[in-house]
């Protein structure tokens, strides 16, 4: 008899939450990581109530507690002016959905809870160090060659799970045409501490700049000791990476030939290390699943950051393709080629509309002058209860 075990390779924050709502189905799960251990990679992620109800029911409130902030509101403010165009006020998410808090964390700090939390986990196999490298498929299920240095080792399973970002081995192996697309846009990162701003810098908020042709947003992580920074630009650097080192007078100098208010500029320059990577999509509509090989988060969909979404949709993704795998060893004749085709039908819709909200909030944070002005008529006449009420369809989620 085949092994019920499910192979995950990737250990980035859709691996491991897949792993470990797989492991509550009664699987046994090993997470093939190709790096000797896991460090960060990119800085602030924005959890709203769709993914943090999730992460919740695994039961990662309490070691999430005294590393989110959860914000009081989201500013949007103008790039050429200074000003606030409105205040969406997160409290009234809160009151609406008590049981899914919005939360704002630094990736290595939801990173290390659920790390802890699968290492606690005994059925699950964390081996860092050991990468995919190919997958069979017969009459027992799969076969997964994995290689740890030269040394290359062969393991039945019962499904693999590509959970390793945009440049995917995984999907490379089972889709080879579909390759990531260049945004055209470069987004900058960088923290520091809230000491080194003046008060109205350091709230509990998220504060969304927007000016022509960029953005920057800015909101507290750490237990709101830390201010995380990110800047998106237009530029023709692409090379693949989440992390590489950043002039900082490149992206300072963006802010100022655009003619940006000196407030958002006193913000980009109290940042002193840059990093920063290209925005690399996935165009909608590719396959996500073959046989008993299916894949999540950004190897699936990676899209664009604009919509706050990217960890939120591999979330999602973890829950759903745990729910379906789960109906296999309760549901006759159901089985895992057609409970991951369940899995990826469930979710392409939603997914391909998040994808396209998030372009679209792209170009409207990046528009001009008078386009820019029409834009902010618009938000301050729709208020701030109707703009919270716009993102019903992404916070109402539940699996």
């Amino acid at each position: 008899m085949a092994s019920r075990a499910i192979i995950v390779a990737g250990a980035g924050i859709g691996g491991l939450t897949a792993a470990l709502a797989l492991a509550r189905k009664g699987f046994r799960v090993v997470i093939l990581e190709k790096a000797d251990h896991l460090e960060e990679a990119g800085a602030g992620l924005q959890l709203s109530p769709n993914a943090s109800h999730v992460l919740i029911d695994l039961g990662l409130q309490g070691r999430l507690a005294s590393r989110v902030v959860t914000p009081d509101a989201i500013s949007l403010m103008s790039g050429r002016s200074g000003r606030e165009i409105s205040r969406i006020l997160l409290g009234d998410a809160a009151t609406l959905r008590p049981e899914a808090p919005y939360w704002v964390v630094h990736r290595a700090d939801l990173q290390a809870a659920l790390l802890t939390e699968v290492r606690n986990t005994p059925t699950i196999d964390l081996r860092l160090g050991c990468q995919f490298e190919d997958v069979s498929i017969h009459a027992k299920g799969l076969t997964i060659v994995q290689r740890r240095g030269t040394a290359r080792q062969e393991e039945l399973a019962v499904a693999l799970v590509g959970a390793d970002g945009i440049w995917s081995t995984v999907r490379h192996h089972l889709f080879p045409q579909a390759r990531p697309l260049f945004s055209g846009l470069i987004a900058w990162r960088g923290t520091l501490d809230a000491t080194q701003l003046p008060r109205e810098f350091t709230s509990r908020r998220v504060q969304l700049w927007m000016g022509p042709d960029a953005h920057l947003v800015a909101y507290p992580i750490s237990g709101a000791r830390q201010i995380n920074v990110v800047a998106a630009v237009p530029g023709t650097w692409n090379r693949p990476g989440w992390s590489e080192p950043g002039e900082p007078n490149e992206v300072k100098g963006a802010f100022i030939s655009a003619g940006w208010h000196a407030m958002p500029r006193m913000l980009i320059g109290a940042v002193d290390v840059w990093r920063k990577w290209a925005l690399f999509t996935l165009p909608e509509g590719g396959d996500w699943t073959e046989g008993a090989v299916t894949l999540v988060g950004d190897a699936a969909h990676a899209m664009l950051p604009f919509a706050a979404q990217g960890a939120g949709m591999a979330i999602e993704d973890a829950a759903v393709l745990a729910g379906c795998l789960g109906e296999t060893q309760s549901e006759p004749g159901l089985t895992v080629p057609l409970a991951l085709k369940r899995y990826e039908r469930l979710r392409r819709v939603r997914v391909a509309r998040v994808q396209r909200a998030a372009r679209q909030a792209g170009r409207i944070y990046h528009l001009a002058n008078p386009l820019a002005f029409a834009r902010d008529f618009v938000i301050k006449a729709m208020g701030p209860r109707r703009m919270l009420a716009r993102q019903n369809w992404i916070y109402d989620w539940r699996a």
